[in-house]
């Protein structure tokens, strides 16, 4: 049974996800653990559940999702995934990242790359890669068809989608990647998103007032 194990870290309160099966192998989503006890949330948990972790995947390169990633490489000696047309996003937030307070944020860059059509397997899971550019270039999603959920980055959240005004982002490819990706999977697939809580695809479909599909 696949089971995701959610933390909010840093003061952009963003979602990392541990998502793991029966067999205890492991992928790490997004680590956005900047802080000490935020790194100790997070091995203290794999610790305790006995976990082996064997992924290291980026939904996409913003600061908040990546402030994690070079803990996660060294502590765990895995190599980071993302999509290549995302790594110039990921390589920008050593510029920024003092500007915003991550005076000691540590660059990691990618060792491998994601695709639409080659799937992440976990165990006895796959999770399909979904191309969802929009909020970013190379934004990409998880999905897994046997247990009706979905990683979803910064697509699509409750009530609401990922913001298109920084570089790269563009609202009319974020809201192609929802209405004609994600809008056509099944209503009952539970989106665990980049903030804020979780939602079922059939609630966004309907009650989402950025995206929700016309009524008749």
């Amino acid at each position: 049974m696949l089971q995701v194990k959610t933390f909010t870290f840093n003061p952009f309160e963003e979602n990392t996800y541990v998502v793991y099966d029966e067999t205890r192998e492991a992928a790490i989503i997004d680590p956005g653990c900047y802080e000490a006890d935020e790194q100790a949330a997070l091995t203290d948990f794999i610790s305790q559940e006995g976990l082996t972790v064997k992924w290291l995947l980026n939904t996409h390169g913003h600061i908040d999702h990546v402030l994690g990633n070079y803990f996660v490489k060294k502590q765990y000696g895995v190599p980071l995934w993302m999509h290549p047309v995302e790594e110039p996003v990921l390589r920008a937030v050593k510029s920024y990242a003092p500007n915003y307070g991550f005076s000691r944020y540590q660059e990691s860059l990618p060792d491998r790359y994601l695709k639409e059509g080659v799937n992440v397997v976990i165990g006895k899971t796959s999770l399909e890669v979904l191309f969802l550019p929009g909020h970013s270039p190379g934004h990409v999603g998880f999905y897994s068809p046997d247990h009706k959920l979905l990683i979803a980055g910064d697509v699509l959240f409750y009530r609401s989608v990922g913001r298109t005004d920084l570089p790269g982002g563009n609202m009319e490819t974020l809201l192609s990647s929802i209405h004609y990706k994600l809008f056509t999977l099944p209503d009952d697939v539970v989106v665990y998103p980049g903030h804020g809580p979780t939602t079922t695809l059939g609630e966004e479909k309907v009650a989402n007032p950025f995206c929700a599909l016309p009524v008749g």
